[in-house]
């Protein structure tokens, strides 16, 4: 964190709650009296089972002023799955507020851990030292909810040096009021959207993630908030693009887009709604502190799943995907070639919450083992195609569905899609299809898989589609291809053949 807080106000759009500098810094005070009372020390765990409100960020501060490290995570998660990552992280403390389940409550309470509501706060007089630069700060559980928990542990110094790289990097004049939609228990919202800002001296706003109704407004609250810059992901502007009218008063200048490769068409439309020509794929991976690529100046022309250059980190795409092989300049892609993408930014996380297993089939020699695969292009620039684990290998021809994907999203009665693998007794893999779309008759899809098959290879055509109501997303707003899989798999497909044979009738 930038330890002289230099914050700038908090807002609530939604509720109209504002917070300035010095409400801010008061509450603050109250929260680290109040958490002296419990006892907290050095290097103890809290848990925060809320966020996207004022009250979250005063807390995630006073903790920090006392040397201990903030737990966010999901406030929609059960009682089971709270247990099952309160039990592995030990957490001292949790803070909940008014909405928290009260089942929650009981389940935190029955491992032992101290439940305070935010509202119950102490003595505004009350002061403590700053962490030091290597406590942990932050641990962001990236899955392992039901099974193995796979929590995320930045220090003060992998975030401060995040913040630095981006304002070496990105003009802060952008950022004077930002606003997130995004959940504050992962790093995209909270390190990059909310941090990165809110502790430059800049305006944040902060409403409920990934609600329908703010995203149907969301031109009106840019307007009536002069918002500057936004980051969000993918679905929130499949939606937007969809059933929200544009901003009218010109003030945002930078939109950053994260959490899924973009297509060139999203890329395309966003720019054309949110009028700036200033729209980023930011690449961000919680395990380097979310952005750790863009473009800086984002006036150039819109590619699929474009990303850019490093920020605060050297970028590399390889051949090789081995943590226990030496990382050899011979393994380099060349331009163009698609490879797996590797990290190496001081911004890199501690390493994963007492799984020492787990970092060392991440990490090589501070280089961080991505999972992505993607490619360099001439300019150095890196360009996403997709994950290792979607990759789609049939009979030998690797198929990336973000391709499939980039091509229905062009196709003007499609919404939003997802492409899969599904089992092949003679290719190993196919390739299936979730796809939404406003109009379900046989003629749109006999013209949607006619634009298809102009604009793929045959290999690449989804040989299997469910036409869905909506396409399931993580709480971070991502695709999980083997959950829509799983999803789609007890339904019927459609009858695609007959579909197109009763065209040709």
């Amino acid at each position: 964190m930038f330890f002289d807080l230099n914050v700038g106000a908090l807002a609530e759009p939604v509720s109209g709650r504002r917070w300035e500098r010095s409400e801010i810094l008061e509450q603050v005070a109250r929260r680290v009296a109040r958490f002296q009372r419990h006892g907290l020390e050095r290097g103890q765990r809290v848990f925060m089972p809320f966020g996207n409100k004022l009250e979250f960020f005063a807390e995630l501060l006073a903790i920090w002023k006392l040397g201990a490290c903030a737990v966010p995570i999901d406030a929609r998660l059960t009682s089971f799955e709270v247990t099952n990552l309160a039990e592995a992280a030990q957490p001292k403390l949790a803070v909940i507020d008014a909405k928290t389940d009260p089942v929650v409550r009981q389940a935190l309470g029955e491992t032992g851990v101290t439940v305070i509501d935010t509202q119950d706060t102490g003595d505004a007089t009350a002061d403590a030292g700053l962490s030091h630069l290597d406590d942990d700060a932050l641990i962001l559980f990236t899955s392992g909810s039901t099974g193995a928990p796979k929590g995320v542990v930045h220090t003060h110094r992998s975030l401060r040096a995040r913040w630095m790289g981006l304002r070496d990097q990105l003009d802060l004049a952008d950022f004077e009021r930002t606003l997130c939609l995004l959940p504050t228990h992962f790093g995209h919202g909270l390190i990059c959207n909310c941090l990165f800002p809110w502790l430059s001296g800049k305006d944040l706003y902060i409403t409920p993630p990934f609600q329908a109704d703010i995203i149907m407004r969301l031109g009106k609250l840019l307007d009536d908030n002069r918002i500057t810059f936004m980051s969000s992901v993918p679905a929130v502007w499949k939606l937007a693009l969809k059933m929200a009218k544009p901003p009218q008063s010109g003030n945002l200048r930078r939109v950053h887009v994260g959490s899924a490769p973009l297509s060139a068409h999203i890329w395309d439309e966003i720019r054309r709604w949110t009028g700036t020509r200033q729209v980023c794929n930011a690449y961000g991976i919680t395990e380097t502190g979310s952005w750790v690529a863009g473009l800086g100046n984002a006036d150039c022309p819109a590619e699929d799943g474009l990303i850019g250059t490093g920020w605060g980190a050297v970028v590399k795409v390889l051949r090789n995907a081995d943590t226990d092989a030496p990382l050899r300049p011979e393994d380099e892609c060349k331009p163009g070639e698609s490879g797996y993408v590797w990290l190496n930014t001081p911004a890199l996380m501690k390493g994963y919450f007492q799984r020492d297993d787990l970092t060392a089939n991440a990490v090589r020699d501070g280089w961080f083992l991505t999972g992505d695969i993607g490619f360099l292009d001439e300019q150095g620039r890196l360009a996403l195609r997709g994950r290792e684990r979607d990759e789609i290998n049939k009979g030998g021809m690797k198929i990336y569905p973000s391709d499939v994907d980039a091509v229905v999203e062009r196709f003007e009665g499609a919404t939003d899609v997802c492409t899969f693998a599904l089992d092949d007794e003679i290719y190993g893999q196919s390739v299936a299809m979730a796809v939404v779309l406003g109009d379900h008759s046989a003629p749109v899809i006999r013209s949607l898989h006619a634009w298809m098959k102009s604009h793929l290879a045959e290999h690449k055509m989804p040989v299997r589609w469910w036409v869905v109501d909506e396409i399931p997303r993580t709480s971070r707003g991502k695709i999980n291809r083997e959950a829509v899989k799983a999803a789609c798999l007890p339904r019927p497909s459609i009858d695609l053949a007959g579909i197109l044979a009763e065209g040709k009738a």
